[in-house]
């Protein structure tokens, strides 16, 4: 399987090109997007499709947050401006560290831990908002829904590792279940939409990597490594984000902003990655 940073590697990369495909879908209805997307997303695993059902509880509490996670984001995308709603939810990694350290055995919460995860969110806000964002009484409700979406993801991310173990390929079933929901919703609040071959196109390299992809191999490291630095490193999402627009979209490069996101991104992953706790524990030893 791979080293559980690699996959975290991978993880980035693919999300962090999602934004410069879905640009070129902006005139699609959203549920209608993430549902076809989530749909292609369940294929690699569809041979252990027997799996999926075996464990409805389970089947459920993925369900809930995979399409859970998506209607809000993009309910706070149409309810809020879109830098501050990003913003918000990039709340993620932080709570992922903290939930980490309150709720996983063996991974108690140090101010390294706390102060790295910090430093990258900075990092990441400068990228996501350029140092500049307004925050409006009027946008409650989107930003609400963007810090629900950002629990949401937390919480996905880290309490199945205080459930029994299940195979990655349950995955597929989290997505095939909030695909179907997601079309539901379309067909019931948006309307319908014709797709040309290009989209198709664009839709597959998404369905297959950012939502597809991406999911499988999210859920393999956070099973084998430590969800703090994880989290911390996610933050290089929003920057590669940009890279991959500017370079692809806007025809832009890399400016001072990237730049210094980039080295608190860096030097808060590092800060996650100390272990406090083994030199306390080595002088607590009696005699010593």
């Amino acid at each position: 399987m791979g080293s559980p940073y690699l996959l975290v590697g991978v993880t980035i990369l693919l999300w962090s090109s999602f934004a410069a495909l879905l640009v070129r879908l902006n005139h699609l209805p959203p549920l209608l997007l993430v549902g076809l997307a989530l749909g292609i997303g369940s294929l690699p695993s569809l041979t252990r499709a027997r799996q999926w059902f075996s464990r409805p509880g389970l089947l459920a509490f993925g369900t809930a947050g995979m399409f859970g996670y998506h209607l809000l984001l993009f309910l706070a995308l149409r309810l809020a401006p879109p830098v501050e709603a990003n913003l918000l939810n990039y709340l993620w990694p932080v709570l992922m560290v903290f939930l980490a350290g309150l709720v996983l055995p063996g991974r108690r919460l140090g101010l390294p831990h706390a102060l790295g995860a910090l430093m990258a969110f900075i990092g990441a806000a400068l990228v996501i908002t350029g140092g500049r964002t307004s925050f409006e009484s009027r946008y409650l409700a989107g930003y609400s829904c963007a810090v629900g979406a950002a629990a949401i993801w937390a919480v996905y991310s880290v309490l199945p590792r205080r459930m029994a173990p299940f195979p990655t390929s349950m995955v597929g079933g989290f997505c095939l279940v909030s695909s179907l929901l997601a079309l539901a919703g379309h067909a019931l609040f948006e309307p319908p939409a014709i797709l040309s071959g290009r989209d198709w196109g664009i839709l597959l390299a998404i369905g297959l990597g950012p939502m597809g992809l991406a999911f499988y191999s999210w859920d393999a490291s956070l099973k084998r490594g430590d969800p703090r630095l994880i989290g911390a490193l996610s933050y290089l999402i929003p920057v590669l984000s940009t890279l991959w627009l500017a370079l692809t979209w806007a025809g832009g490069g890399i400016t001072r902003t990237i730049v210094a996101a980039l080295a608190l991104i860096v030097g808060g992953s590092a800060l996650s990655s100390m272990r406090p706790g083994k030199g306390a524990g080595r002088r607590r030893k009696p005699g010593r």
